[in-house]
């Protein structure tokens, strides 16, 4: 799995550490399909996403259906780690909204929270 070079290619970044575990993830800004130039929103309210270079535009939620979240963790729950990918959706996870994965190791679900969410229930609160 590729991790960026920069924050800057990413539509999405963060590293989070919280009990034993730590998670690092990404998603992608994803290509043109004209030019082939990294699209990006002009600004953060932006309905669509746009290429810089020839005035493509999508919108934001036909866009963000299409990317994909990639993570690289070490699960709190069993020290497990492990590599992997889950759509770029923000589902519910104990209460809160997060990106969810489950774990290789031990098979519990895992939330990437927004970063001052903290989660209704559970041992990572």
């Amino acid at each position: 799995m590729r991790e960026p070079t920069s924050v800057d290619e990413c539509v999405y970044f963060t590293r989070r550490a919280f009990g034993k575990g730590h998670i690092l993830a990404w998603a992608f800004r994803k290509e043109c399909p004209k030019c082939k130039t990294l699209m990006k929103k002009p600004k953060k309210t932006s309905p669509t996403y746009e290429c810089p270079n020839c005035g493509y535009s999508e919108p934001k939620k036909e866009h963000e259906a299409s990317l994909v979240v990639h993570v690289r963790y070490t699960c709190p729950f069993c020290s497990h780690q492990g590599e992997t990918e889950t759509p770029y959706v923000r589902k519910t996870w104990q209460g809160v909204k997060a990106f969810v994965f489950v774990c290789e190791g031990c098979g519990k679900k895992v939330g990437v929270t927004k970063k001052l969410a903290d989660p209704k229930t559970g041992e990572l609160a």
